[in-house]
């Protein structure tokens, strides 16, 4: 940390929601990291729900776990992925994390009896959450992602937060970037700038002045219109921002520096930009590889919510990271789970190089899974089993090759009479959802395939577990094969197995996907794709 106070940014939209808040939030850390400032990325989400964690992935895409056990909105991932900095239950806030402490407030009496009311009890307890990270001293600059979109009710207590906030920091300490879509009429042939005004007026009903207007578009926007919308926001023209569909992600901090948004920031900041210098040698590198690969590679996912990409985004991140590594593009196949059987495999994974069967819960597709990693394993190619993939794998070598027909998790099968895998000790012991959630540790056999992807033996890894591993097969599995090559050393949980018979073959109960950025891709993963890279290249393609 260089700065004697902490910077604060506020992120907001209009418009419409799924601007890419989130990316645009990560893209400008990343930009201010490369001037050598110690930023993270916090978001606020307006919904009632305390976590995600009870949410469908149709409803909100992927549940990402962070390394203190915090279930948080995927743009989380986006932060760590664009920063490489860890995030906590600091960095997550709901609505409903905000009422809940409010109303156990209350209940403690500790208001003394006062009505409690949205203002100041709500968005003082906003305030208060808002200022974690900072107290920490840790971070320079602090971007706050405020969630929904400017003029729904939601949002209300979150804006006039940020309101609060700026006038009581002060307005130097403070920066607001809002975003903003710009509609393209195909019918007319005219890009429209009146939505964006209406919600720049929503904020300044609110009391709020946005320094800094980023425009999303299909489209790069007229000098004009940016003026235009300069003009009637009462935004310098050098704030005004435009962020087009890129290619790919990985992009938008290049074209945002470009238009030199962080200067724009730092200025608003009170930040010296005369001698600012910004290295993003190694970020340009990283989007050129994957703009321009030599290889090509395509791999299977298999899971059941195939439909929705974001149910998978961090394993699809992780994907791109490896496939950088590997000087490779990564084409993913998605295959439906309950697709898959002995009958239709061949047909499902032809022409792919790996298998990926991803993680879950529940009884949905889970038979057309174990028929994956059944095809992976008798037709040599490389399988990775993440979670619920892992215990796939467990179940179809049992039935497969160890002979146990009725082979299941206690999990999905209470009645089997081999219960490979099975509900974890401590969660025998107590009532209610007793999971292994966060970091934990994990010791790697030296000679595995998995050690020498990491390079070490030591490896700290994100969990999201009840059920694991029965050891009580353990023997019968290893003189088959199947080696537990990973395992947690203070309860001997099994946490990554291989089958020493395949050329990579590796399933684990952790989620490397998780810890997976630009700058560290998950080891499993470059490895998994180096594999698959192997694999084609024996294959002739």
């Amino acid at each position: 940390m260089k700065l004697s106070k902490t910077k604060y940014i506020f992120v907001t939209g209009g418009v419409a929601s799924s601007l890419g808040k989130g990316i645009i939030s990560s893209s400008l850390a990343r930009l201010l990291q490369a001037r050598g400032y110690v930023t993270t990325i916090q978001k606020f989400d307006p919904y009632i729900n305390v976590d995600p964690s009870t949410l469908n992935p149709y409803e909100h895409g992927e549940c990402y776990v962070t390394d203190d056990g915090t279930e948080a909105d995927l743009d989380l991932g986006h932060y760590e992925r664009f920063t490489s900095i860890a995030t906590s239950n600091k960095n997550t806030v709901t609505t409903g994390k905000i009422y809940k402490t409010v109303i156990e407030k209350e209940r403690r009496g500790d208001y003394l009896g006062k009505t409690v009311q949205v203002i100041p009890h709500i968005t003082d307890e906003i305030k208060r959450r808002i200022q974690l990270n900072g107290q920490t001293k840790q971070f320079d600059i602090i971007i706050t992602e405020i969630g929904g979109t400017v003029g729904d009710i939601e949002s209300l207590p979150f804006i006039e937060s940020v309101r609060q906030l700026r006038n009581s920091l002060g307005y130097q300490n403070t920066a607001l970037v809002h975003l903003a879509w710009v509609p393209y009429l195909a019918a007319s042939g005219e890009v429209k700038t009146k939505p964006t005004q209406h919600s720049v007026k929503a904020l300044l009903e609110n009391g709020l002045q946005p320094d800094v207007l980023v425009l999303r578009a299909e489209n790069p926007l007229e000098t004009s219109i940016k003026r235009k919308i300069a003009l009637f926001c009462n935004v310098m023209p050098e704030a005004v921002i435009e962020s087009v569909d890129m290619p790919t992600i990985y992009e938008v901090p290049l074209r945002l520096f470009e238009q030199k948004m962080d200067l724009v920031v730092m200025q608003r900041l009170g930040l010296p930009t005369e001698d600012s210098e910004s290295d993003l040698t190694a970020w340009r590198a990283f989007v050129d590889k994957v703009k321009n690969p030599t290889k090509r590679v395509e791999v299977a996912l298999v899971g059941k919510y195939t439909e929705l990409p974001d149910a998978y985004k961090s394993i699809n991140e992780s994907f791109i990271h490896a496939g950088a590594m590997n000087d490779s593009k990564v084409k993913v196949r998605y295959v439906k789970a309950e697709k898959v059987n002995d009958q239709s495999a061949a047909e499902l994974f032809e022409g792919v190089s790996g298998i990926f069967v991803a993680p879950g819960t529940g009884s949905r597709g889970v038979d057309g899974k174990i028929a994956a990693v059944k095809y992976a394993r008798e037709n040599k190619i490389p399988f990775f089993g993440i979670g619920l993939g892992m215990h796939c794998a467990i179940v179809e070598f049992a039935r497969n090759v160890l002979g146990y027909t009725d082979a299941a998790s206690a999990e999905l099968d209470a009645t089997t009479t081999h219960p490979v895998v099975s509900l974890m000790e401590e969660s025998k012991a107590e009532k209610g959802d007793i999971r292994r959630i966060g970091g934990y540790v994990c010791t790697l056999d030296p000679a595995s395939k998995a050690a020498k992807a990491y390079g070490i033996t030591s490896v700290m890894e994100r969990h999201s577990n009840r059920y694991e591993f029965n050891t009580d097969y353990r023997e019968a599995f290893e003189q088959a094969g199947m080696k537990c090559v990973g395992i947690n050393p203070e309860t001997s949980l099994v946490e990554v197995m291989e089958l020493e018979s395949h050329p990579w073959f590796i399933a684990t109960q952790y989620h490397p996907e998780y810890k997976s950025t630009v700058e560290h891709p998950a080891p499993l993963f470059v490895s998994f794709i180096g594999a698959a890279l192997e694999y084609n290249n024996k294959k002739g393609n």
